[in-house]
């Protein structure tokens, strides 16, 4: 081969490593950039568009709530298992089921009533939920949290969010009612957080510290009317959140409290960081009913749903007059 064609052959391969390409069918470097720019503006547009989808959401559910109700709410209240009744203590009510409500969440999971509810309680305009949606029933975190947004969009100022815990902390007794100052988002740290992907400003801010989520002063008014009322089952502690729909097993509760943790769920964390992203004032309340079983060989009763459901009604009344007293007092 002569040394003209040798060198011929070395610089169209050196074009062809340059230009990323096939020389022969007219595909460079340039082009496959080119293709590569475009497909990421479509993913963005894409992105936009999902997220101006969801502001309409959001818009279209508060206008269909507010076109059929007089209330206009400062608080909102979130019912965890067995904890429905709450909604019991207001008055002059309006009452929309989930599945009414456009865009709403419905919840699969016995001890959810799945309505929506608004009234009056001590003067205050109160929207509450009956049943929740959890990360376990498989929906995006979006749905999780819309209820949320939506009360934003209300012009909520005080959410108020109640769940069913199991207790770890070894002073911890069923029936007692543990004040959140804390959590940890076990599931949020391991990616399922609700703020993964593109942020819209007018959500809230891309990065939402979540340090003093619970509010001080709304904590320190549940002690107050603790006080007031002589509840003696009030504690204050720390709640952690795993997706569910398992009980922890004994090593996985002894992992927990390890952690700092003194309660265990499968809830409110999620909501309670868009609550905060939307810049409400929260307030989360926790009825342990059931306890932590740290000894897998335990004779003890194993965590149940029935179990929680049971503890739930048994406290119902005193929790009725308790959170009502707690709404009248906050400061809206």
């Amino acid at each position: 081969m002569s040394e003209t064609l040798v060198n011929t052959e070395n610089q169209i391969d050196n074009l062809k490593k340059e230009s990323g390409g096939d020389l022969s069918n007219g595909h460079t470097k340039s082009e496959n950039n080119n293709e590569n720019c475009t497909d990421k503006e479509a993913k963005r547009q894409a992105e936009k568009r999902e997220l101006q989808d969801k502001l309409n959401s959001i818009e279209e559910t508060k206008e269909f709530l507010l076109g059929r109700t007089t209330h206009r709410p400062s608080v909102a209240v979130i019912c965890g298992t067995g904890l429905g009744g709450l909604a019991d203590v207001l008055s002059d009510t309006k009452v929309f089921p989930y599945e009414d409500i456009p865009n709403f969440p419905i919840s699969s999971v016995h001890g959810h009533a799945g309505k929506l509810v608004f009234g009056t309680l001590g003067g205050k305009s109160v929207v509450c939920m009956q049943g929740r949606v959890h990360a376990y029933e498989g929906l995006p975190m979006w749905n999780i949290t819309f209820p949320v947004r939506v009360f934003a969009a209300l012009g909520v100022k005080i959410m108020l969010v109640t769940n069913a815990s199991g207790g770890l902390n070894p002073e911890y007794a069923v029936g007692d009612v543990m004040i959140l100052k804390d959590h940890i988002n076990f599931a949020g740290l391991a990616g399922r957080n609700p703020f993964v992907g593109l942020n819209d400003e007018r959500f809230g801010t891309r990065f939402c510290a979540m340090t003093g989520a619970y509010d001080k002063d709304l904590r320190s008014l549940v002690w107050k009317v603790s006080r007031d009322l002589n509840v003696d089952y009030v504690r204050e502690g720390v709640y952690f959140c795993q997706i569910g729909p398992c009980f922890e097993t004994a090593a996985e509760s002894r992992m927990i409290r390890l952690f700092g943790a003194d309660a265990a769920g499968m809830s409110t964390v999620f909501e309670v960081s868009v609550a905060r992203h939307a810049g409400l004032r929260v307030l989360g309340l926790s009825l342990i009913t059931n306890l932590c079983l740290i000894d897998c060989d335990s004779a003890k009763p194993h965590a149940s749903h029935a179990e929680t459901l049971e503890s739930g009604r048994i406290r119902s009344e005193d929790l009725k007059r308790f959170v009502s007293r707690i709404i009248a007092e906050l400061p809206v």
